[in-house]
Order: structure tokens, then sequence, then C-alpha cells
């Protein structure tokens, strides 16, 4: 057996939806296997008949299934699965509180291993909660090592048992054994290490064979938490150098030069309809000093919600239209501005069009259902809905200077004459495939500018944006007042909907945000219980604003319908917004002064300030109210730090902190595994990959002297860029 072999030849009784479910986990080898690491370590608890258990123990039964059913609790009319466990010496009842779906994972006679503890008192106790697991394994098996018990090879003992990811076919109990049997052929010891030995004793890490051992069974916690530190540095430390590399990469490149008027620019941002903050002035300088330099800018812009991102990109493109190509009298350079979702494309374009209205610079719109250019001919201050064809002529020839649009704006068929400058905004919702896209799309580089919304730890940015410089918007515009929040529990929601009736008495409006387009499907035991667009509507308009002019707007609508929507909420003939989060980035409507948010808790910090800022649109006071459907204690800690939080950049440390970097950064478009995400809470351990991976970069760059890990970069590099 070698770590380059298929599972599939050393485990040759797999059957079909074992193979399936393998394949979904992304586990052809026996290397993959051996990195699908646990997701937690339990206590196996001992193993024992029905007859032998006492309350308030940790035990795990072998036995029979009888009689799943789903019922609804007494008291509380919670819904829950029940069912009996039998072996040899008895039988005892199982119970799943709040998880019916349980009666049907399990079928009457399944023989199963059931984990648990035991609860109730006398003859009604119960197997709490039980985790199950329909493995064929033989009873005397379960809680053996991964490796043999010879005293003279044992390296661990059974005190922590490991919980892996499963899939609908494998079982966490299937790896605990398929991995006895690679680890007794001794397979982790011929893997070589791709972490330097100076590296790892500078750091005190486990060597790869040590740590390996270590994450699938190790004999303490400490060791399972030595070993995950090893494989979250190795991770960023290879990120970071895929990342560093193609720094170095981009100073190589050349970049069409930008004339930089500053007197020009300072004349342009006069004209904004408000004055620029020193944090605005200050991004736009830098850029401006990026463009001055021969190799092209790769820059991401931090901002909170509403301290004017766009402002500054408007500032910087017009620097950039009205610069001359190189060798040329006539035309300018290029300007694309890409957009994740069509509204805030629209929202942009709408904008740019009000800064660039007194300066003669058309600016062209495309997303997945139009094309639009400014101005039109006939009236001059709009803009007229042209055909595809037409539009693609226009910028194939350079005449239309400014293009804002969504991921249209990367289609084939679409080709700049003189490309300068790529601006992404919501970076974190792209993925670095599409910045591949727009900037490697032609022959000299692009100048690449990308902004979010979302503000990012130092981590986070440390670890996911390592190619690109930092720029941070740290002041709101001058007179924002700050958005009063409150967390209004069940019984105090009618203070909620007392300030939205003074807001609309007072010509304002406000949304109110649910979690859901539709009412959940009753015959379905999974769906999410929570509030729906479509039904709070109704239900707004019967029993609380019946005065009120009440639209909907939610990502099921046809693009015409979206915008149809939009436009009556921005023309005011519509009160109140119901919509999901998609509003949560772009819409701009300043007469909007409040908020509501229904199911909160289904929504992570980053999101919830994200559509509180819909609200921070203009120096009206603006509220922002939080209805969480379950109040608990943690719901209630999590959603107090929405309220404490001086800025979105606090908010983000705290979210990182509590929910981990998947819901500010998104693991699966970076391709980073759970505990490289886990790790980027750790400062230290992100500055100590980042300083190791530059300094090899800096005297290595082709990674010639580093064999194992040039393999290793190239498929980091080819996973940051996939399609």
């Amino acid at each position: 057996m070698k770590e380059g072999d298929l599972v599939i030849e050393h485990f040759s009784r797999l059957r079909a939806d074992q193979k399936t479910a393998l394949t979904r986990l992304g586990i052809r080898t026996i290397r993959d296997l051996m990195y699908h690491f646990p997701a937690r370590y339990e206590a196996s608890g001992p193993t024992g008949t029905v007859a032998s258990v006492t309350p308030g123990s940790e035990v795990t039964l072998f036995g029979t299934i009888r009689k799943p059913e789903t019922r609804k609790a007494w008291k509380s009319k919670r819904p829950m699965a029940e069912a009996w466990l039998e072996d040899a010496s008895g039988r005892i009842k199982l119970m799943w509180f709040s998880q019916p779906y349980m009666a049907k994972m399990v079928a009457d006679g399944m023989v199963v291993k059931a984990s648990g503890k035991i609860a109730g008192t006398g003859t009604k106790i119960y197997l709490a909660n039980p985790e199950i697991d329909k493995s064929p394994v033989r009873p005397d098996e379960v809680h053996e090592s991964l490796f043999t018990t010879n005293e003279a090879t044992a390296i661990i003992d059974d005190t922590l048992y490991a919980i892996y990811p499963e899939s609908r076919g494998i079982s966490s109990l299937w790896f605990l054994h398929a991995l006895k049997k690679v680890f007794e052929a001794h397979v982790h010891e011929e893997i070589v290490d791709p972490l330097p030995a100076d590296i790892l004793e500078r750091y005190n890490l486990p060597s790869l064979s040590t740590a390996l051992v270590w994450m699938h069974a190790p004999r303490k916690q400490s060791d399972a938490d030595a070993a995950r530190k090893r494989f979250a540095f190795e991770e960023i430390f290879t990120l970071q150098l895929a990342l560093q590399k193609e720094r170095a990469e981009a100073v190589k490149e050349k970049s069409l030069p930008v004339n930089v008027d500053r007197k020009d620019l300072k004349d342009f941002v006069s004209t904004f309809p408000f004055p620029a903050t020193e944090a605005q002035l200050r991004s736009i300088e830098t850029i401006v000093a990026d463009f001055e330099k021969a190799h092209p800018m790769r820059r991401l812009l931090e901002g909170d919600v509403g301290s004017g991102k766009t402002a500054v990109a408007a500032a910087t493109a017009y620097l950039v239209a009205t610069s001359k190509p190189p060798g040329r009298k006539s035309g300018t350079l290029q300007v694309a501005y890409m957009c994740p979702t069509e509204i805030l494309a629209k929202q942009h374009f709408s904008t740019f069009v009000s800064y660039f209205k007194d300066h003669p610079i058309p600016i062209g719109l495309i997303t997945g259902s139009e094309c639009r250019k400014f101005p039109s001919k006939v009236p001059y201050e709009e803009s007229a809905k042209v055909s595809r064809a037409q539009f693609a002529k226009w910028v194939a020839s350079g005449e239309i200077p400014i293009v804002i649009g969504t991921h249209a704006l990367v289609y084939k068929s679409l080709e700049f004459q003189n490309l300068a400058y790529a601006i992404i905004d919501e970076q974190h919702r792209f993925g670095k495939a599409h910045r591949q896209k727009l900037t490697k799309k032609h022959a000299i580089s692009p100048h690449l500018l990308s902004m979010t919304a979302t503000p990012i730890p130092r981590t986070l940015a440390l670890t996911l944006y390592g190619d690109l410089d930092l720029s941070v918007l740290d002041q709101m515009p001058s007179g924002r007042k700050p958005i009063i929040t409150e967390v209004l529990g069940p019984e105090k929601r009618d203070e909620g909907y007392d300030r939205v009736r003074k807001e609309l008495a007072a010509g304002r409006q406000a949304y109110v945000i649910c979690p859901r387009i539709d009412e959940p499907d009753p015959n379905k035991e999974l769906a999410v219980q929570a509030r729906s667009v479509k039904a709070e509507a109704e239900r707004l308009k019967k029993e609380v604003f019946p005065d009120a002019t009440i639209g909907i707007l939610h990502s099921k609508m046809t693009p015409a319908e979206k915008e149809k929507s939009m436009q009556a909420f921005e023309k005011g003939t519509t009160n109140i917004l119901c919509a999901t989060s998609v509003v949560e980035v772009g819409v701009n409507v300043p007469n909007a002064t409040v908020i509501l948010i229904e199911g909160a808790e289904r929504f992570g910090l980053a999101q919830l300030h994200q559509l509180r800022g819909r609200v921070i649109r203009s120096n009206n006071q603006a509220y922002c109210f939080v209805l969480p459907e379950s109040y608990g204690p943690s719901t209630k800690d999590r959603l107090k730090a929405l309220t404490t939080a001086k800025d979105g950049f606090e908010l983000a440390e705290y979210d990182l902190a509590l929910r981990g970097a998947g819901e500010l950064a998104g693991n699966r478009q970076w391709g980073v595994s759970d505990i490289a995400m886990e790790a980027i809470k750790n400062l230290r351990l992100v500055e100590a990959a980042r300083t190791e991976a530059a300094k090899v970069i800096e005297t290595d760059p082709e990674l010639t002297s580093y064999p194992t890990l040039a393999p290793i970069v190239r498929e980091k590099l080819q996973k940051l860029y996939m399609e």
C-alpha cells in the first residue's frame, strides 16, 4: 500500500453507495484518506449491554432498532423521534428531541451502534439524542486503537475517539477502521514531509508522520491540538507561498501608463455631492501613486458600510478614463467595474452617472438582462438601452471608457480595446477565478482594485489576500448619525412596529428582512421554520400596516420584477420593502431610515451589519430592530455585540472569534480547509507562516530548492484560479 494508491484497490468490498460517498468527500487515494481529518474527538464511553446501563453514564450499545416513529413531546409539543434498541439483555428507548427526521434515518430491524448519555430515572431511563452508526462492525472491534495493541508497537491508547465528517453511505466508524488498516501498513512513515526541517524546529511543530498519528488517534487532547496546529500552519504557509509567488510575478508585469493630473482630479472630487473624508482622500492618493508605478496595482480597499468606496472608485476611474493610450492622440484608457448582482450593478451605474453628469465621459452598463449607455442622444441626461451587439462594438472600439456590469464583463464576447483598470466590488463574493478572468484576459494586465464592505479582520486579510496591498476607509462621511440598534425579544416586537409607523408618518420608508422566500413545506421535517417574505408581506399589510404600500424583493423574481420592485421603492411609491438578504449589498435608498430583521439568529454578525447598512444612507437618524425567533443565552450574547460594537471591524473580529472565518470569506471559494479557516483566528500563526513564505520566495522564487513544496504550490495556484 502506497500513499498514491486508489482507495478502492485496498478496500475492495466497497458498496456502490460507499464509492459514491468517498467521491463526494474528495477521497480517491490513500493520501486523501489520511488527510480526511476528524471533525472532533469524544471520550468513547464503555461498550456495554442494555441491562448494565445506569442513569447519567456515557455508553456505547450495539443492538437492533425496533419501531422507529415520530411524535410530539407531551408538554412542549416539540417534534421528536423515538425507537427501541434491543440486545440479548433487554431493550432501551432511544429519544431524539427536535430531530424528528431521525425516525427516517433508522429502520426496523437495522443493527446499529448507538452512543450517548443515559437519561431518566428508574424504569423510565432512555438514551438521549444518541449518535447512530450503521457500519457492519463487530462489537469487539469498536474501541480498538487504530494501531496494534502490542506494547512494543503501541503508540496510543483509546481515551479519545475520532469522529469524522460523514457522507451518506460512509460512516465515521468506517473511517476509523479503514485508517487502522492504512496505519498498520506504515504508509504514513513513507510520505516526505513538505515543511522544511528548520521551520518545524523553529515553531516546535511535529513531523508529518507524527502529526498524522496524533490527528487520527491522539493519546490526549494536546496531541490533537499540536497536530491541528501543524496542518493549519502547513496549509497557510503553502497558500502564502502561492500568493507571494503571484505577487512577485505581478511586479514583473507592465501596465498601461495612466496620465496623473492631480489638479484635474481634485477638481473632479470637488464636484461630489458631499465633501470627501480624509480616509477617502488618503485612499485615492495611494491608488494614484500605484498608477505611477511601472507594474500593475493589486490593492484591496476595505471600508465599512456607507464609508464611500464608490466615490474612491469613481475618482480613480476618472483619471484612467481621461488618459490616452500610449502613442495615441485620440481615445482613452478603459475601466471595468464588476459587481456581484444586477441590483448592485444598476445602483453603481446610477451613482456613476450622477458623478459624471457634468463630464463628457460615456459610461456603459452590462448585465445578464440588458445593456445601457450614458449619455443618450435624447435626452442627454439619461441613459439609453442598446443592443448587446452594439454595446460590444462600442467597448471594443474604446468608445465607452467606463463599463459597469455583473459577471457579464468576463463574457468572451466582450473585448476591451485598452483595459487599464479593473474594479471588483464585494471581492469576497467572487473568488479569485473571476479576478483572474478579468485581469488576465488582456495582453497587458490592468491595475486591480478589489473592494469589500465586509470589514475583514487582519488575520483573514493577511491570509486570503496576501497578494494584495491593503487600504482602509476608517471614517464615515460627516453628519452621519450613529444608527440606533435594538434587539427585541418576542414580547417587544410592537416597539419596532411603532417606530416604523412614526418613520412612515414622517415620509420615510422601511425594510423588513426575512430569512425565507416562501412558507416552509409542512411535510418536510428538515425545512427551516422561519418567516417568509411572501407571507410576512401579506401579514404586515393585513394586521400591522394596513395603510402602507408593501413591496417584495427576493432572488427568485425575474430581473424585470426585481427592477420594478426596486424602482417603486426608490421612487417612494412603496413604503415598506419586504425582502430577503438579497438587499444585503449595495441597495441605496437614502429615504429608508428603519429596518426590521426577522429571524436574526439565522444571519451572521457580518451579514446583519451589512443589512443594517441599508439605512445608513443619509443624515437622518436611522434605526435597526433585530427580531430573533429564538432568544436563548448564546443568541442574546451574539446579538448584543451588534448593539455594542463601535464599527464593522470590531464586529468582524468578534464574528471571527465566535463563528470562524467561513462567515467572512467562504472557505469553499478559496479551497481552504476547515482547519486552516479555524487557524485564521491565530494572528501569530498567520504572520509566522506569511513571514516564512516571504523569505522562501525572496531567495528562491521558483522553489527549486524545495522539490516537495513546488508541486503543492502549483496545485494551490490552480485551485485559486480554477473555473
